[in-house]
C-alpha cells in the first residue's frame, strides 16, 4: 500500500498533501524532531524523531520503499529515498528522479558555497500561490503513479 512520507519541519504544503492524500485513502506520516500542528486528515499520523542533525531523515529515508511517496525540498534526502525507489516530489510541485538527483546535489553544493563566500546573501525566491497549484497538481500525479507501483509488489 501506497504511503506518503512528509519531511515537516518547514513544509509549506502540508495541507495540499493531506487533501490529496485522503482523497486516496492513503497514510500520510508528517516526520519531525519536535510537536507542530498538523492538518485534519483521515490517516495523518505524526512521527517525532530524537533531537540530532538529520534523525528526520534518517527515519524517512529508512521506511521509504518502491511505491511510497516523499514530500521534502531537501535534496540529499530526496537522493536516498530516490535510490530506494520512492517517488519524491519538493513543495513546489518539482520531481526528483534519478536522472535529475546528480544535478540536483550539484547546484545543491554550488549554492552552500556561494552562501558561504558571501555571493549569495538571501534565501531562494519566497513560495507563491503558482507553487502551490503546481505541488497540487504534482502530488496527485505521483500519487497515481505511486499506487500503480505499489499494486504491482
Amino acid at each position: 500500500m501506497t504511503r506518503v512520507f512528509v519531511d515537516a519541519d518547514a513544509c509549506p504544503v502540508k495541507e495540499e498533501t493531506v487533501r490529496v492524500a485522503d482523497r486516496h485513502g492513503l497514510a500520510v506520516f508528517f516526520v519531525s524532531n519536535a510537536w507542530m500542528r498538523l492538518p485534519d486528515g483521515r490517516e495523518v499520523e505524526r512521527v517525532i524523531v530524537p533531537e540530532g542533525p538529520d534523525k528526520a531523515d534518517d527515519w524517512i529515508a529508512d521506511e521509504a520503499m518502491p511505491g511510497d511517496v516523499v514530500v521534502t525540498a531537501d535534496v540529499l534526502l530526496a537522493a536516498r529515498c530516490v535510490k530506494a525507489g520512492a517517488l519524491v516530489i519538493g513543495p513546489t510541485g518539482k520531481a526528483f528522479s534519478e536522472d535529475r538527483i546528480g544535478m540536483a546535489l550539484a547546484m545543491r553544493n554550488l549554492n552552500t558555497e556561494l552562501r558561504e563566500a558571501g555571493v549569495i546573501r538571501e534565501g531562494g525566491p519566497s513560495f507563491s500561490k503558482a507553487d502551490r497549484s503546481k505541488f497540487l497538481n504534482a502530488m496527485e500525479t505521483t500519487v497515481r503513479a505511486a499506487r500503480r507501483i505499489s499494486s504491482s509488489r
